[in-house]
Parts: structure tokens; sequence; C-alpha cells
């Protein structure tokens, strides 16, 4: 049984792990988002600075900007970073215009991902709120149909 199993990994990752197969999939997946919700990354950036400057309603607790800065700051790793000064060091002002073009396309996926979280979160005792991956991917939405499911069983 672990044999089949390891043969579908290596099978699917044989396809999957090609150069240009993931980065293209990311990009028409950003190009998907951005059309299907028509362009969320300049439609509401008014209201997400609006929302970003809002005051916490209880003393203590943490305020929208302080999410939105541990929130980049779980996104944006040393890796991003030398990442873009390597890009910029060897592809010049081409590499910069592409980081746009991507980052444009991945604020659909990320406004999506967030979207999701949202939907998603679960109470519990011990913690507020948690959504992360496994809890969005083990609860199929009705309105996906059988797509949703696709990842359970990876779960």
């Amino acid at each position: 049984m672990i044999q089949a199993i390891d043969n579908v990994v290596n099978a699917i990752s044989g396809i999957l792990y090609k150069p240009y197969i993931i980065p293209l999939l990311l990009v028409l997946a950003g190009i998907y988002f951005t059309i299907r919700l028509g362009v969320p990354q300049f439609r509401l950036f008014g209201e997400s600075i609006r929302v970003v400057k809002e005051k916490p309603v209880n003393m203590g607790s943490t305020s929208s900007f302080g999410a939105l800065m541990v929130s980049t700051a779980s996104r944006v790793g040393t890796g991003n970073i030398m990442g873009v000064s390597t890009a910029i060091c060897f592809g010049g002002p081409g590499a910069i215009f592409w980081m746009w073009v991507t980052a444009l396309l991945g604020g659909a996926s990320a406004f999506v991902e967030s979207t999701l979280a949202q939907i998603y979160k679960k109470r519990t005792p011990t913690a507020p709120s948690t959504a992360v991956p496994l809890t969005i991917w083990s609860t199929p939405s009705s309105s996906a149909g059988w797509a949703s499911s696709l990842p359970s069983p990876c779960c």
C-alpha cells in the first residue's frame, strides 16, 4: 500500500515540479481570481486603508494595523528579501516590472486565501479562533461541489 502511494506521489511530483509548471499554475490562478473577483487589488484598496486605520474596540486587544503587521511578517521572510535583491541585481529593471505584475496577481490569490480563512475559522476553548489550510480543506463547501473535497484526503 505504501509503495502504491509513493508511486502516485512521485508521478504527480514528476509532472508538477518541471521548471515552469508551478509558477504557471500560480499565475493562471492569480489571473482567474483577479477577473472572477472584479480586480479586488484596486477595487477594495480604499476599504483596506479604512479598515487598517480603525482603532481597537477593547483596550488591550489587537488593532487592525497590528494584525496586518503580524500577517505581513508571516508572509515576508528573509528569503523573500534576499530573493528580491538577487532578482534586481541579476535581472535589472525588467525584474522589478515582473515582480510588480506577480505581486498584483498574487494579491488576488492572497485575498481568496484570507477570505476562506475567515469563512472557515473555528473557535476553540484554548484559542480565540483558528483557520489553517487543514481546517479549510477538511470542510468541503457545498457551493464548491466535489472540487472542494480534492485536498481533503491529504489532510
